[in-house]
């Protein structure tokens, strides 16, 4: 992966942290129920991971075999538990895209724990 797309991964990262988070504690009502929420049901009711992940990648062009690719090829190092493919026939654009979108939820997921710890120890 070039420079310039490592730069613009981590800056579509920082985004969809920033963003993520911000909803996440307003729906909440506060940081503490924020991070409760997101480590013991990050798609239930206030949070809705899986959703913000697919508006994100809708949003941000992503939603195609590309922007998966790019995904894939930025987080290529993590992780990816086969399981969470389909067990159906589907297509390989459809194979790619749930691919991106799962190691990009776990990145965002762990991100967004990190920020909503750091605003619970300043607000302390």
């Amino acid at each position: 992966m070039n420079d310039y797309e490592k730069q613009y991964f981590n800056t579509l990262l920082q985004i969809a942290t920033e963003r993520f988070v911000e909803r996440a504690v307003q729906r909440s009502e506060g940081v503490e129920n924020a991070l409760h929420l997101l480590r013991t049901d990050p798609y239930g009711n206030g949070v809705w991971l899986d959703k913000f992940v697919d508006a994100f990648f809708e949003e941000f062009l992503l939603d195609n075999p590309a922007g998966s690719c790019f995904i894939l090829q930025a987080l290529s190092k993590r992780r990816y538990d086969p399981e969470q493919v389909l067990q159906q026939e589907v297509t390989v654009e459809a194979i790619v895209e749930k691919m991106a979108k799962g190691v990009f939820e776990e990145l965002l997921k762990q991100k967004a724990e990190e920020v909503l710890e750091q605003h619970a120890a300043f607000e302390g």
